[in-house]
């Protein structure tokens, strides 16, 4: 319950936040703030930050006119599918020449649809990808009020605390 006349706080933030350790993947973040919450630690105080944010493209294969016609003819098939099962609901016609009514024209605007956008492209990005943004690091803070505790309870877990001096 927000106290009156104080501005109500953001569930992402601390008030007064420390860094509690930095750790170079998220697993082991997690294993120390699994360790904290065992030892019955309030850790509602904690935060995992994802710092050093970098881009990742991994690409996935060379586009074709027949991959995105392919594509096109696909993604226009099920979005016709989907419109005849809801247009079937509102109409006494035959379910199944509503369906293949509805999928054959999907398919062919799906068709177009692609062959035109990529036709617009002009060869500029003749390859498919999917992207993440990943962190390098990732910090676990504590407000300030609990850090002395939790580095002390972090201490009793190999590993828990990064080396400073490496």
């Amino acid at each position: 319950m927000p106290t009156p006349g104080l501005p109500p706080v953001s569930p992402l933030k601390l008030q007064f936040p420390q860094s509690l350790a930095v750790y170079d993947d998220y697993s082991a973040a997690q294993k120390s703030v699994d360790f904290l919450a065992d030892a019955e630690f309030p850790v509602d105080q904690l935060m995992i930050v994802g710092t050093d944010l970098k881009r990742i493209e991994r690409i996935t294969g060379r586009l074709t006119w027949g991959r995105i016609a392919v594509g096109g003819i696909a993604s226009g098939l099920w979005l016709g599918v989907f419109i005849g099962l809801v247009l079937a609901l509102f109409t006494t016609s035959n379910l199944w020449e509503v369906l293949l009514s509805t999928a054959f024209m999907g398919a062919t605007f799906g068709l177009v649809w692609a062959l035109v956008g990529y036709a617009f492209t002009h060869g500029q990005r003749d390859f498919s990808s999917v992207t993440q943004v990943v962190a390098t690091k990732y910090e676990v803070l504590v407000e300030n009020k609990h850090a002395a505790r939790a580095r002390e309870l972090l201490a009793g877990l190999p590993g828990a605390l990064p080396d400073p001096f490496a």
